[in-house]
């Protein structure tokens, strides 16, 4: 019998044990909310429970003494309970002892990490699942400047940590950059689960889950300095032209020639040779400039202000002489970044010139146009562009013309001009325009059914979509914005392009067009076509409904003649007065409806000034079918108040906030309606707005030109 009990006589003191050892642990956490559970595990639990093993061969080795010999059998029996019983009680009065050198050990085991992890130079810390430090290094102290930081949260400490910031998952990692004083960190945030951290440790378990968080900062200071000093060493390319210098020389004295020459290249190597640049003139307008990108970044600070010092420049000249600039920065190779230049410059001259334009990589930036585009009186560009579109026509089996969307009378009158010269080319002309505003449809709707015109000279989005292929030629005319088109998608179908705008060019064009024709200083795209149909070919003859379009075009365009109107506007006009475009038949055709006049007259006398010199203004959309245009009319009639410099009309259409910019010559409108996502020219420009309502957008307008004037951008 005491054989056969043995096993369990042997078993039941350790498991005594054992559960004495739960109950004080269990005991320990009733009495300490925070201390976790501990009990033996791994080599420990093997050795303590070694003589259990012991015992079970003793016993099977007993059961084969037994059979031989019973008295040999009882008496190994009596000695294994002895063996037991000693065991057991050694154990039990041990138990405390046992316990406090698990923990002792435990704790011993984490003091040597810790002790590394104190004296790691490496700022290190270890948060709660609610963000509060439970415990940092000395390093990390140094670097948040406190030495009591321990208990407080994270975000009080590291102001531009948020919670959005920490990492959500287990095992996952967030980062990010941060000032501390005057030192760079980036900061890592590791969340880790506390019970496989407790698991590792070769003597403890925990019965308790929950998560810790990692924190690191890795000083960047010395790597930041480093980066900066290499980016200001870095070389960017110029190149400076100057816009007009035979229109400013041609009326100065001859013995004064030279030395506005000399002044105003005297002016461009004093700005430009400073902080050991170089600056080496490469033609009699045009100069190479490279220098290091911390000279490029002065430069930017001061928002190139030499600009109006070059206007200044009088030395007996009538026209004020103006440059334009165009800088490359960011790439590696000096040739890249005169590439670079080179396109900015272009950028800069199609904006009207008389500003700066740097391109660094993909990012624009614009500095000055504050000066109204001067006209050049020479029409050499004119006849070399209509020469390279009569020869892009002529390869290409059929044309697609196409204005920008909800086209008005200057899109609509100069497709029908250009539909013009394709047909005396002898091609087939389609024309994109059935979304036109309602002032175009007086005259839109005489070209319909009408028997000297083709059935499908007219046609939408859809209808040139299936027309366009590698075969045609799409012309685009006032506007360089693809998806201002009034079908972008013909764009890309298309074989080849031909752009014609008057507008300054903003961020993104037209690109990869075979002819680009762009002309700020014009007034119309009405009028650059007028120039362009006198020299595409020796036969062309208008009729006098394509006269009467293209004449209203740039009666609207320049508000009778009134808005940039230079010399070459109004020998476009005489040339559509002599094809038989007659001024009273284009009146008519022009007059306003009732309700578009009344809600113009509303809108004037609602007018609110601001900053002095600026007039804002709300039209009403209710009941109008172009509340833009008749916003954009009001906006005209508003600066012809004494003293307001640019006016603003605000209109809601289609649940988009419209808002139409108008000035004389003080203001650039362009480059505030580009604030708001939009453009135009200098004079005219427009944007869209999204906001909760009209007063917000109202309240938007007002604060960008404030921020503007503020900071002395307009």
């Amino acid at each position: 019998m005491i054989v056969f009990y043995s096993p369990f006589i042997l078993v039941y003191p350790f498991k005594m044990w054992y559960n004495s050892v739960e109950v004080e642990g269990f005991a320990l956490e009733k009495e300490n909310k925070k201390t976790e559970q501990i009990k033996p595990k791994g080599r420990l639990k093997f050795y303590l429970n070694w003589p259990i093993y012991m015992v079970m061969i003793l016993f099977a080795i007993d059961i084969y003494v037994f059979v031989k010999s019973k008295e040999a059998g009882l008496l190994i029996a009596v000695m294994i309970c002895i063996f037991l019983v000693a065991h057991s009680l050694f154990i039990i009065n041990l138990k405390k002892d046992l316990h406090r050198g698990m923990v002792d050990f435990a704790v011993g085991y984490s003091q040597i990490q810790k002790a590394l992890i104190e004296d790691l130079t490496m700022p290190f810390a270890i948060l709660d699942s609610q963000d509060i430090i439970l415990w940092h290094n000395k390093a990390f102290a140094e670097a948040t400047g406190g030495n009591e930081v321990a208990g407080k949260r994270i975000y009080a400490i590291l102001n531009k940590l948020t919670r959005e910031s920490m990492p959500k998952d287990t095992d996952s990692v967030s980062s990010i950059r941060i000032e501390v004083g005057e030192r760079f960190y980036h900061v890592e945030c590791k969340k880790i689960d506390a019970d496989k951290l407790i698991d590792k440790n070769p003597i403890l378990q925990s019965s308790k889950g929950g998560c810790l968080i990692a924190l690191t900062m890795k000083d960047e200071t010395e790597f930041r300095r480093i980066e900066t000093e290499n980016k200001e060493q870095k070389f960017v390319a110029g190149i400076v032209y100057i816009d007009n210098y035979d229109e400013a020389l041609e009326n100065v004295e001859e013995m004064r020639r030279s030395m506005l020459a000399a002044v105003v290249e005297r002016k461009i190597n004093q700005f430009f040779s400073a902080g050991g640049s170089l600056v080496k003139k490469l033609e009699k307008d045009r100069f190479l400039v490279v220098m290091p990108h911390k000279v490029l970044d002065a430069q930017i600070a001061e928002k190139y202000a030499f600009l109006e010092e070059v206007k200044s420049i009088n030395v007996g000249n009538d026209k004020r002489v103006t440059i334009s600039v165009g800088i490359g920065a960011g790439k590696e190779s000096y040739a890249d970044n005169y590439e670079l230049a080179r396109f900015a410059l272009e950028q800069a001259l199609g904006r009207g010139g008389d500003q700066v334009v740097v391109k660094e990589n993909d990012k624009l930036s614009y500095f000055g146009g504050k000066s109204q585009s001067q006209e050049k009186n020479t029409r050499v560009k004119a006849r070399v562009k209509a020469q390279a579109i009569r020869e892009a026509i002529q390869t290409k089996e059929k044309v697609i013309i196409m204005g920008h969307q909800l086209g008005d009378m200057d899109s609509f009158g100069s497709c029908i001009g250009m539909h013009r010269a394709v047909k005396a080319l002898g091609k087939k002309a389609y024309i994109v325009a059935k979304d036109v505003t309602e002032t175009v449809k007086p005259i839109s709707d005489k070209f319909y059914n009408n028997p000297e015109y083709e059935q499908d000279m007219i046609i939408d989005g859809d209808e040139a979509l299936n027309i366009a292929d590698d075969n045609t030629l799409l012309i685009v005319v006032d506007t360089n914005t693809p998806s201002r088109l009034e079908c972008p998608g013909v764009l890309d179908k298309c074989g080849s392009v031909v752009v014609i705008d008057h507008h300054r060019q903003g961020d993104i064009t037209i690109t990869g067009a075979v002819v680009s024709h762009v002309e700020p200083f014009a007034s119309s795209a009405c009028e650059m076509v007028v120039e362009i149909l006198q020299y595409i070919t020796d036969n062309l003859k208008l009729k006098q409904l394509e006269a009467d379009a293209m004449y209203a075009g740039m009666i609207i365009d320049t508000n009778n003649f009134t808005n940039k109107a230079g010399v070459r506007t109004f020998e476009a006009a005489a040339f559509l007065k002599r094809a038989g475009a007659d001024t009273q038949r284009v009146r008519k055709l022009l007059r306003t409806n009732m309700k578009d006049y009344k809600a113009k007259a509303e809108a004037i006398s609602k007018m609110q000034v601001f900053s002095d010199a600026f007039a804002i203004s709300i039209c009403r959309s209710d009941g109008l079918t172009s509340p833009t245009v008749v916003a954009a009319q009001a906006a005209n009639e508003l600066l012809d108040v004494e003293g307001i410099k640019a006016s603003f009309v605000v209109t809601r259409y289609n649940d988009i906030y419209h808002v139409s910019a108008r000035s004389i010559d003080e203001v650039n409108v362009q480059i505030i309606m580009e604030r708001l996502g939009g453009g135009g020219h200098m004079n005219v420009a427009a944007a869209q707005i999204h906001a909760d309502d009209i007063d917000a957008a109202c309240k938007i307008v007002r604060d960008t030109v404030n921020q503007m004037k503020e900071s002395g951008e307009i």
